[in-house]
């Protein structure tokens, strides 16, 4: 719409739009971080776990060698031993597993919140486009990263070579030394290039969740003519509420001055207020604001009261106090007197 307006998306996007785009499922996102946080988190535990590993798994070799001296090849006997094999390996991987597991659901849960979309599985005939699926081959997103691909491989490429060349003129006394402190210097480069790479990751990966975050904000973008849109949607038309607050008051004011015949005094100031007091003994506890209104509003009482016979009384001290009052209280407790004094005039002039 924004395009065919030809308009330009330079609003920040509304409370409204983060949310739909949220419910399906385009959140900003690096798969950059998830790598980074299962690499490192996998040489972390490598660090503590690799010596008992490494036990664990010398006394399985030791045991088969010992086993096979003895051993009779059957088909229950395989089957046993394969058995056995598999529950010592799950016994070694499992922390392995579950770090993946963990770290996996963590570092997209930390990026995206709580969200939980159906709507990412619902069924689009357009994915099945196969002009629009070629499109995304060529696309400036295909790019970015196929670029970002190529820069990763050729960093960490350059990184560990620099590492292992470093460590070339040592490596050539390898022959000098048993396979022990062979395998312990391997292993030590091993993580040294590990340790680098992971370095390398983890700097890609904030690059790219920040510039994910960008991507995203600049998408949601919304032109002005989209924000008036959305706020119609959500606070309704300005001009269609004003008309509803419009019949609403008008609807409100006829209900009230049905009940100025109903009343027995209207207390005036003389030329802007008038109030119309009604009391009846059986229901009402005290005297009660029936109507009230200002200037035009109150000369219109007036003369419905005229037309209905109601007594009308200039009291401005007690008209403005009782104005201050919503339609349908009580009058307050310290204008008991007053009004007392009117109703009373008011009934005397009646009973004449």
């Amino acid at each position: 719409m924004a395009e065919d307006s030809g308009q330009e998306r330079t609003e920040d996007a509304t409370s409204k739009r983060r949310q739909d785009f949220r419910e399906k499922g385009q959140v900003a996102q690096s798969k950059e971080v998830a790598t980074a946080a299962l690499l490192t988190m996998s040489m972390l535990l490598w660090v503590f776990y690799a010596q008992q590993f490494w036990g664990r798994l010398e006394d399985l070799y030791i045991a088969l060698l010992r086993m096979m001296a003895e051993f009779d090849t059957t088909p229950l006997s395989l089957s046993n031993l394969a058995w056995e094999m598999g529950l010592v390996m799950a016994k070694l991987l499992w922390p392995v597993f579950l770090v993946t597991l963990v770290v996996g659901f963590l570092s997209s849960f930390l990026q995206v919140g709580p969200l939980f979309s159906t709507k990412v599985f619902q069924p689009d005939l357009n994915k099945f486009n196969p002009i629009k699926g070629m499109a995304k081959f060529v696309s400036k997103r295909s790019a970015v990263e196929l670029l970002k691909s190529l820069a990763k491989i050729i960093l960490i490429a350059f990184v560990a070579y620099k590492t292992v060349a470093n460590e070339f003129e040592t490596a050539l006394t390898l022959s000098l030394l048993d396979l022990n402190q062979t395998l312990i210097f391997l292993g030590q480069v091993a993580f040294l290039v590990l340790g680098k790479t992971c370095g390398i990751i983890i700097l890609l990966a904030v690059i790219d969740f920040s510039f994910s975050r960008y991507e995203m904000e600049q998408k949601m973008k919304m032109t002005k003519q989209e924000v008036k849109e959305e706020f119609k949607e959500t606070e309704g038309d300005p001009q269609l509420k004003a008309r509803i607050r419009s019949v609403q008051q008008e609807m409100a004011r006829k209900r009230m001055m049905a009940e100025v015949p109903k009343a027995d005094v209207i207390v005036t100031n003389p030329t802007h207020l008038s109030v119309a007091i009604s009391y009846q003994r059986e229901e009402m506890d005290a005297p009660r604001i029936v109507a009230k209104g200002g200037d035009h509003l109150a000369f219109r009482i007036r003369e419905i009261a005229k037309e209905h016979k109601v007594p009308i009384i200039e009291n401005k001290p007690v008209a403005r106090a009782l104005y201050k009052q919503e339609v349908g209280d009580e009058i307050p407790e310290e204008m008991f007197t007053a009004v007392a004094e009117l109703l009373a005039y008011v009934y005397g002039l009646k009973n004449r």
